[in-house]
């Protein structure tokens, strides 16, 4: 049962890929906005912003890259509420195929689609001074907290996709996830805003996700955020996990 999984989800996941590399403007388009506010913040707003000591290119590049998966997974619930529309979800049910692999198979490729905008991101951000100090270990846990956060906002995706009306309502849903790390420690630090506002951001998923990040990336302490940050990581990845589940087997009953 377990192999006949691995191998639906390995060749519905294959389907799903072979799309954008047909139409690769739709990574590049991911991209373009989280660059775009990458240079806007870098070279226009940068300079009258404090963010404690060091450069704010490396203060700045966690959020930037919390925004790209934000905005990736919203090509997930689009791809998914195209398939559910067109009926190639039902013909997909009349054969003999692991049920849950074809919600498997948009969630890996929007791990590939999204790490493939993560790395576009990064490059740009390299080549505008952005001097991560990470050794290989702290490399490999931001991946993994970025993994985590891509795989907890794609099952919310999933949600969107299958309960949407529309196509705009099913891409809609990503707007307050990309509004979200703007009212947190992403851009600036916490303690420069208004009260009501920093009690909020710093409660919120995103501020300990972006603090974590930066500790890991630019060597520092990285104290109790860390495991904040996977707490709320797992959370939403299970519950929206769950959720989605369930909201597929009620669509496709």
């Amino acid at each position: 049962m377990t192999t006949h999984f691995i191998t639906d989800t390995a060749v519905l996941t294959g389907r799903s890929l072979r799309h954008i590399s047909r139409s690769p403007d739709t990574v590049i388009t991911t991209a373009l906005m989280p660059i775009a506010f990458l240079l806007l913040f870098v070279f226009v707003l940068g300079g009258a912003i404090r963010s404690g000591t060091g450069r704010y290119v490396d203060y700045l590049v966690p959020g930037i890259l919390l925004i790209t998966i934000a905005s990736g997974i919203a090509y997930t619930a689009y791809r998914l509420f195209l398939d559910l529309q067109s009926g190639i979800v039902e013909r997909f049910r009349s054969m003999p195929i692991a049920r849950s692999a074809v919600l498997w198979a948009h969630v890996l490729t929007s791990v590939a689609a999204n790490g493939i905008s993560l790395a576009l991101v990064v490059g740009v951000a390299l080549l505008i001074g952005f001097r991560p100090s990470a050794d290989v270990g702290e490399w490999l846990a931001a991946a993994g907290v970025l993994l985590l956060y891509t795989l907890a906002l794609t099952w919310l995706a999933v949600i969107a996709g299958l309960t949407a009306k529309s196509v705009d309502g099913a891409s809609a849903f990503s707007y307050p996830l990309i509004l979200l790390p703007f009212i947190s420690s992403a851009f600036v630090p916490t303690d420069t805003m208004p009260v009501p506002v920093r009690i909020f951001a710093e409660v919120q998923p995103v501020t300990p996700i972006a603090n974590a990040l930066r500790a890991l990336l630019n060597d520092h302490q990285v104290g109790s955020d860390i495991r904040v940050a996977l707490a709320w990581c797992l959370a939403l990845l299970v519950v929206a996990a769950a959720v989605a589940t369930t909201a597929y087997r009620r669509r496709t009953a």
